[in-house]
């Protein structure tokens, strides 16, 4: 069973940056490509980022892209979000998730674990 735990969320003003972290339980971290995802109120589930198994492929949402960088370390079985310019609309509820595969994916069915998310509100 895997578990993701996310942190590194909070209150902050338009302009600002947060970095969140989420922390990966199991053995094949390094085997799987890991996303963010967001959840706005009222709105569907939206894709932000995504990272290869190496951390050689990375993939943005237009809306994020240019702003926010995901990365990731193979040898402490995390991944990382780190979000600069943020701006009001970025304010929601950010899940880490684990792909089914090795490879960059946008779509929420393409991933398996999730983990409980982390509250983001961006004060404009």
């Amino acid at each position: 069973q895997v578990q993701l735990v996310e942190s590194g969320g909070g209150l902050v003003q338009a302009g600002g940056s947060l970095r969140l972290s989420c922390a990966a339980s199991g053995r094949t971290f390094s085997s799987y490509a890991m996303g963010w995802f967001r959840q706005a109120p009222g709105k569907e589930r939206e894709f932000v980022a995504s990272i290869n198994w190496s951390g050689a492929a990375k993939y943005y949402a237009d809306s994020v892209k240019g702003r926010f960088t995901i990365s990731r370390n193979n040898a402490e079985n995390s991944v990382y979000l780190q979000m600069n310019s943020l701006k009001a609309e970025d304010t929601a509820v950010y899940y880490c998730a684990r792909s089914r595969g090795r490879l960059t994916r946008s779509d929420a069915f393409e991933y398996d674990y999730w983990g409980q998310g982390t509250q983001v509100t961006v004060s404009s």
